[in-house]
């Protein structure tokens, strides 16, 4: 049984957050007001601006996060990823967690504000051995990776190992790759005389870009100013050069050349939400690069009760009498949300939306060592002055005065004392389960989306599908593809038939099948 809401917003991000908020403001919080949902995968608004000073150590991950449930107090909040959209139900499926699985939400109006998803499988070895950047965990992961390298660089005599050791290699010249270069460069040159046995020489950081300047959306004179300072810094530019394939000790590019490292970082990879993908299928739209084309007002053409904002939509916006597509940025998202939001509340009165307007501001990036590159209303600022631009921009965009002061207290730490180089790594990925099944109990259900590769290690299961096919798995059998449709769903339902005892092989092992089932699709959609 599916719980009904007015309205859900699908997607903890700036766009889901500020029309979750746009809501309360239009209705109030009254106990005759319409219902709200807001999911998100993570109970927090992340501010990804300031993701890569938490990878640099130079802020607390606390610091760029904000309770979504005090964000959007009057909202109901439920934390899950959605795994499927059924429009002609009005209701979503909901992964909460082990133990809240397939939990069906139904809605009234839909606001898709989900974003994009990381998908590295597109250069071979990049799963495997890059580092994404998109969410808080993975800032604390690269930061974790960086001070192991720089702690085992200081085990080891081998030079060439060190060297490998000391290299990091950041894969793509926007905002977010310019900006981890300054911050790991800045975080490995300041806390290297803590390790005795490295040299300051010995480290190397390489930014690889496939264009011929760095921060393309910038403008070429302070893309170019921001390559030439981290040049100066000492940093390694590659201009016009793809990295083609990862392996555990090195880099290869289009070229035929190849960085020796055991770091990678990768910042590009952006991909379209699949379940935004299978949504346009059903209600027969044709995304436009991985995004819902929409119209001024976000209502999707021809779907009365279908929304889009953020990273996920197509926006057509008017600059300065130009026509052109909204870039997938934070300062736009936070404003199509809000009116998203306001839109929304309209048209369930009866009323009419207005149109997405927004005089566009400018852009900024930081690039390490006090200096920034931006573009203000037209001015264009680089050095100090534009750094100190950056912070107090950026602390004004902050959500919260907590978080504010929290930063200003950082930063302050920061121009004061050395980064912390506290060796703090995040929970780690539970790649293996035991479960335990007593006679008739249920291990899945027919149509549930497989979540693991599961070894019998005694007793004995069967899975039984809707048309009488039974298949028996006895002890020593793996239950795997075998089972699976060509959604990637179970044929049938499974249960054990004697007191069972299982391992179940998670995350790794189901990434790599969920990504080959995901590129099969592709492949046949194209």
């Amino acid at each position: 049984m599916a719980v009904k809401f007015d309205v859900v917003i699908a997607g903890g991000g700036f766009a889901g957050a500020y029309a979750a908020r746009a809501l309360v403001k239009a209705w109030g919080r009254t106990a005759a007001r319409p219902r709200v949902a807001l999911i998100a995968e993570q109970n927090v608004l992340v501010f990804q601006p300031m993701l890569a000073e938490v990878a640099g150590s130079s802020l607390s991950p606390i610091d760029v996060v904000n309770p979504l449930r005090e964000f959007c107090r009057g909202v109901t909040v439920l934390q899950g990823r959605i795994t499927r959209i059924d429009w002609s139900k009005r209701e979503l499926e909901l992964d909460g967690g082990r133990f809240t699985r397939d939990h069906r939400v139904g809605f009234g109006e839909l606001a898709l504000t989900l974003g994009s998803v990381t998908d590295l499988s597109r250069v071979p070895g990049m799963s495997e051995y890059g580092r994404p950047l998109k969410n808080v965990a993975d800032a604390l992961r690269i930061r974790a990776g960086v001070i192991n390298r720089l702690e085992e660089a200081n085990l080891v005599d081998d030079l060439e190992l060190r060297r490998r050791l000391l290299t990091f290699v950041i894969v793509g010249g926007g905002y977010t790759g310019v900006e981890t270069a300054g911050q790991i460069f800045d975080l490995i040159h300041e806390v290297q005389p803590l390790y005795s046995r490295t040299r300051r020489d010995e480290l190397r950081v390489v930014l690889v870009h496939s264009r011929d300047t760095l921060l393309n959306d910038i403008g070429p004179e302070l893309g170019h100013y921001a390559g030439e300072a981290l040049k100066q810094r000492g940093l390694e530019i590659w201009l016009n050069r793809k990295v083609v394939e990862v392996t555990a000790s090195r880099a290869v590019l289009d070229n035929g050349d190849s960085i020796e490292t055991h770091s990678v970082i990768s910042t590009i990879g952006n991909a379209p939400n699949p379940v935004v993908a299978r949504l346009c299928e059903q209600v027969g739209i044709a995304p436009r690069r991985g995004r819902i084309p929409v119209e001024p007002t976000l209502r999707v053409p021809g779907c009365e009760h279908l929304w889009a904002a953020g990273d996920c939509a197509e926006v057509p916006w008017m600059d300065r009498d130009t026509p052109k597509i909204c870039p997938p940025t934070a300062q736009f998202a936070m404003r199509q949300g809000s009116l998203l939001g306001a839109n929304i509340a309209a048209a369930m009165a009866g009323g009419s939306g207005k149109p997405f307007a927004f005089r566009y501001l400018g852009q900024l990036a930081s690039i390490g060592a006090r200096e920034a590159v931006a573009e203000i209303l037209g001015l264009r600022f680089k050095g100090f002055l534009a750094w100190w631009m950056w912070r107090t921009i950026y602390l004004s965009k902050l959500p919260s005065l907590k978080r504010k002061l929290r930063v200003v207290a950082d930063w302050t730490f920061d121009l004061l004392f050395a980064r912390d180089i506290s060796l703090v790594l995040p929970p780690p990925d539970e790649v293996l389960r035991s479960i335990h099944l007593e006679t008739d109990e249920e291990l899945f259900a027919e149509g549930d989306p497989c979540r693991g590769v599961y070894y019998v290690r005694t007793g004995e299961v069967v899975m039984a599908s809707a048309d009488g096919a039974r298949h028996v798995y006895p002890a020593g059998e793996v239950i795997h593809r075998e089972g699976l449709d060509s959604r990637g769903r179970w044929k049938g339902r499974t249960y054990a038939t004697a007191s069972t005892d299982l391992v179940v092989f998670r995350q790794q092992a189901l990434k790599l099948l969920e990504e080959d089932l995901e590129l099969r699709r592709r492949r046949v959609s194209e």
